[in-house]
């Protein structure tokens, strides 16, 4: 037998059968058996990599027994609730050893180093979740941090449950990825929260910052009447989705000239965010969709509200940390890559647009 593209030399001899519980219920498959030639010339026992020795269920079925776990329910209840899935039941035993190796698994994820880790751009953003704390119903925030390796794989860095989104507790959320080898990014995707930016600053000053386009246009809305909603949209998506860079400043122009006018208060939001709700503009613009919003975060955070949209409260703010990020780890959901990946490496342009404008004037 030889393993094509492996270079794996050897013998097969039979197979065993092995139960494999998953999603889809209880099958019965077949594993081969073989041996493989080792470097000394003796030979060992092949191990599957797509199936784990003593395996008895798929990683989906774990992270389902995990996640009712985490959701609050008790061991007898998660049995109760899968035996129409798992037909031969869930035993107490079986509930209590996937919740250990969840455990386990999410301590050393928590702990992971990241210095060898090529991160080139991180997504950072914080969501709110009920949980229950000294038998009360309490809001949190959970912390998250996507990274974007130089190859345009986006990929979950850390999940930290908070009392809120201060500059100290995103601080703490920050020091803990350097203190884990994370290296010096060279874009940085925010929300525009205020505790956020202060903790940049403090670890990260001078890396170029994008302030998320989406949340500031949610933001716009909160300082004008509904009637003109439509009218704002209009105006401010004719402003960020504009071909290039010189159109995009000149429509900004307009925006604030125009809104000064008409609702103030519109104009000086806009304003407030400055030039950080362009940044991408310094980028490639097969890069920009993907550099102007939180979006990827967002896209995580709205699936973890649907899966726990039936548990108003979450049993505590560890479980709720540990479901979000089991959700990823489980294969529950995949992300993608980045779009405009293919030009990463081009660093960002200096200069803000309308100085270049300028420049460019005077040398015509």
């Amino acid at each position: 037998m030889k393993e094509n593209g492996s270079g794996l030399v050897g013998h097969r001899h039979g197979s065993r059968p092995r139960s494999l519980t998953g999603t889809f219920g209880t099958t019965e498959i077949t594993v081969p058996r073989a041996r493989v030639e080792g470097d000394n010339g003796t030979t060992v026992e092949w191990k599957s990599k797509a199936l784990r020795a003593y395996q008895r269920r798929t990683l989906a079925a774990d992270a389902l027994i995990a996640s009712a776990y985490l959701a609050g329910t008790n061991t007898r209840r998660v049995r109760r609730a899968l035996r129409a899935l798992f037909a031969e039941g869930v035993g107490k035993d079986v509930v209590s050893r996937v919740w250990r190796k969840v455990k386990s698994d999410w301590d050393a994820w928590s702990d992971r180093s990241l210095a060898a880790e090529p991160i080139v751009r991180l997504i950072l953003d914080g969501t709110v979740v009920r949980v229950r704390l000294d038998r009360k119903a309490t809001s949190i925030s959970l912390l998250v941090v996507l990274g974007v390796r130089a190859d345009g794989q986006k990929v979950l860095l850390a999940i930290k449950s908070m009392g809120g989104e201060s500059g100290e507790a995103w601080r703490t959320v920050l020091d803990n990825l350097i203190k884990r080898g994370l290296q010096r990014p060279e874009f940085l995707i925010v929300d525009g929260a205020a505790g956020l930016d202060k903790a940049i600053a403090a670890v990260w000053d001078g890396v170029p910052v994008q302030r998320c386009t989406v949340h500031k246009h949610r933001n716009l809305f909160a300082h004008a009447p509904e009637r003109l909603h439509d009218e704002i949209t209009a105006d401010y998506n004719d402003m960020i989705y504009a071909a290039t860079r010189e159109e995009i400043e000149a429509r900004r122009k307009v925006f604030i000239r125009k809104w000064r006018l008409k609702h103030r208060a519109v104009a000086d939001s806009l304003e407030e965010a400055g030039d950080r709700l362009f940044t991408f503009t310094r980028l490639p613009p097969s890069q920009w969709r993907s550099a102007r919003t939180t979006n990827a975060i967002e896209r995580l955070h709205e699936e973890f509200k649907r899966r726990i949209k039936t548990q108003t409260v979450l049993p505590s703010a560890d479980t709720a940390a540990m479901l979000f990020w089991a959700l990823l780890a489980s294969g529950q959901i995949n992300m993608r890559k980045v779009d405009g990946w293919q030009t990463l490496a081009t660093n960002p342009i200096d200069q803000p647009v309308e100085r270049r404008a300028k420049v460019g004037h005077l040398r015509g």
